[in-house]
């Protein structure tokens, strides 16, 4: 029996960065601004971390409110 050989690196290629897929007229950039500066203007919202020692780790504040403001601008529910 034979070595596992390796996957071919090659076999998916993604942009230096997914940002190059978006547009930049895109809504998306303007909720992920809008939600970076209310967040350094308001870092009181995003303090809490919560007190369970267990269990994952919660997702940022900051990209919850990403999530919940492009839901509400595409009628997600």
């Amino acid at each position: 029996m034979g070595y596992i050989q390796p996957f071919d690196r090659n076999q998916l290629t993604l942009p230096e960065s997914l940002d190059s897929y978006i547009s930049c007229e895109n809504p998306v950039r303007l909720i992920d601004v809008f939600v970076d500066q209310f967040i350094k203007l308001h870092p009181d919202f995003s303090s809490y971390k919560g007190n369970s020692p267990t269990g994952r780790s919660a997702y940022s504040f900051g990209t919850l409110l990403k999530l919940y403001v492009y839901g509400y601008l595409n009628s997600i529910s």
